[in-house]
């Protein structure tokens, strides 16, 4: 059914350690995954107190090094760690960047209320790119690029207490790739353990019946168990066009 291309928007490198599993996943079936993160990670505390352009350029590397790791293409944009904003201009910028990218389903951060999670850059960053899908659609915003107008249903990662439709990805297969990108940054920044992973993917199967599993919230798509993100199926919402409801896109 031709290659599929999943889009990661985040905010920080690291951020993407959440969702390894399910990158490996999409790349073990041969498709593209391109990772954006908005910012540099420059505030992290983790290198002791050198200039923030210094922190900013090994950061950069971390996000080069962790998508050779994880076998998908990277690009930052150079929005202020700790103060991404959600404005139009912001999400003007990102809708361009889809144009280029043209992917078939986005992976962001979703609207949550856990420590960590709620990091006001991660909910500015997941507004974000929900916002630019739909900019990225319309001709007068993205000109003279040309639009993306193919679906590209979004997820997001899930809060304990969301209660949108869930989608969850079986990672099992892909514990080795991700407890490595762990182990990756529990060697440079401190972040990664693998007890702290086994035991977040442990839970997230749980109610879904999988030993090991990353759990989204499932914006467009049908929810339950996937071997993959993409491709995936429009759920049968009364919001979606009669004509494309059920249909797995593109």
């Amino acid at each position: 059914m031709g290659q599929r291309t999943l889009l990661v928007g985040l905010a920080h490198p690291d951020d993407e350690v959440g969702a390894a599993g399910t990158i490996l996943a999409q790349r073990a079936r041969g498709d593209r995954v391109v990772i954006v993160w908005l910012t540099r990670g420059e505030m992290t505390e983790a290198f002791g107190g050198i200039p923030q352009d210094e922190v900013a350029a090994i950061r950069l590397e971390h996000g080069r090094l962790a998508g050779e790791l994880l076998g998908c293409e990277t690009r930052f944009l150079d929005l202020p760690d700790c103060g991404v904003e959600s404005t139009a201009a912001n999400a003007r910028r990102v809708a361009e960047l889809i144009t280029d990218i043209r992917p078939d389903g986005i992976l962001t951060w979703g609207d949550a209320w856990a420590r960590g999670m709620r990091h006001p850059d991660h909910q500015a960053t997941g507004r974000i790119f929900r916002d630019a899908v739909t900019l990225a659609r319309i001709a007068k915003v993205v000109a003279p690029r040309t639009p993306h107008r193919a679906p590209a249903p979004v997820f997001t990662y899930r809060g304990a207490h969301s209660t949108l439709p869930a989608v969850a990805v079986d990672v099992e297969p892909y514990l080795e790739g991700i407890f490595a990108l762990g182990q990756f940054y529990l060697q440079r920044i401190g972040f990664g353990e693998r007890t702290w992973l086994e035991e977040r993917l442990r839970a997230n199967g749980a109610p879904f019946g999988l030993r090991y599993a990353e759990a989204y919230d499932a914006w467009e798509s049908a929810p339950g168990v996937v071997p993959a993100l993409l491709p995936a199926v429009l759920a049968n919402d009364e919001h979606i066009h009669p004509d494309r409801r059920g249909e797995i896109v593109p």
